[in-house]
């Protein structure tokens, strides 16, 4: 996986691997990036709920090869987070995440909300996510998104957990613009909060591209388990009607998607 400049149009292919759920491997800035490592096969996880895995990765662990940096947007939840992809984090030098998550998983460093770290020509920021409505926190716990910026590079924005469009809206405005997000959607919804569901649905993840004005959305996350509300082809139904399905670029997992972003 590599960053390909095309010369004629200025644009920067950026290559991403689905490997299932939120798990996504990703070149950027001479670097190999993982986001939410799920490694396991189809299982059930007991927790507060039971989280029930239908569908295993679409690339096991041991054929990922060397990934830099983990992108680890809450280690509270399996669909995040589950046992062999705590193993996986051993092997990887750098896990960005939450300060809560540092203080439980030795190694990991956390980000707070717009803190930035440098690792090698990439900065990275923590940015807001909300794991469900307001006030969620004490049930479903602390998560956070990130950007990723680099000189010649797009902007990338990795959603994390969020099912807020008003953070979405913070960051765009802070950020100015973004040309690739990452959005973990599916509408998650386990019971905790009613309706309100843990993560985009397809209506609000039409909000975010909204928002987010011209970058190009991979949905992520809306597969495998059973706590998914909804599925991809709803999303990309929301999509049309709101005039933004030319901006969508939905992953197959196991095989790799090249976006060439401005």
């Amino acid at each position: 996986m590599t960053n390909t400049i095309n010369t004629a149009t200025g644009a920067t292919t950026v290559e991403l691997l689905h490997i299932g759920g939120p798990t996504v491997r990703f070149a950027y800035g001479d670097l190999i990036w993982l986001t939410d490592p799920t490694f396991d096969g189809p299982s059930e996880h007991q927790g507060r709920v039971t989280l029930v895995k239908l569908t295993g990765p679409a690339v096991p662990a041991a054929e990922i090869g060397p990934v830099d940096v983990v992108l680890l947007s809450h280690d509270q939840h399996a669909d995040n987070l589950d046992v062999s992809g705590r193993e996986f984090l051993a092997g990887v030098e750098t896990v960005l995440s939450t300060p809560d998550a540092a203080g439980r998983i030795e190694g990991v460093r956390g980000l707070a909300n717009w803190e930035s770290v440098q690792i090698g020509a990439v900065t990275v920021t923590g940015v807001p996510a909300l794991h469900g409505p307001e006030g969620c926190e004490p049930i479903t716990g602390v998560v956070t998104g990130f950007v990723l910026q680099a000189e010649g590079l797009p902007t990338v924005y990795v959603s994390g957990d969020n099912a807020s469009v008003e953070y979405v809206e913070r960051i765009a405005e802070r950020f100015g613009r973004i040309d690739l997000a990452i959005l973990n959607v599916g509408g998650a919804n386990v019971g905790a909060f009613g309706d309100h569901d843990l993560t985009l649905n397809g209506r609000t993840a039409a909000q975010a591209s909204i928002a987010l004005g011209d970058a190009l959305i991979v949905p992520v996350h809306a597969e495998g388990w059973a706590h998914f509300s909804e599925h991809l082809d709803y999303l990309a139904h929301r999509f049309a009607l709101a005039d933004r399905g030319h901006l969508l670029r939905i992953p197959t997992p196991g095989e790799v998607l090249a976006l060439a972003a401005a």
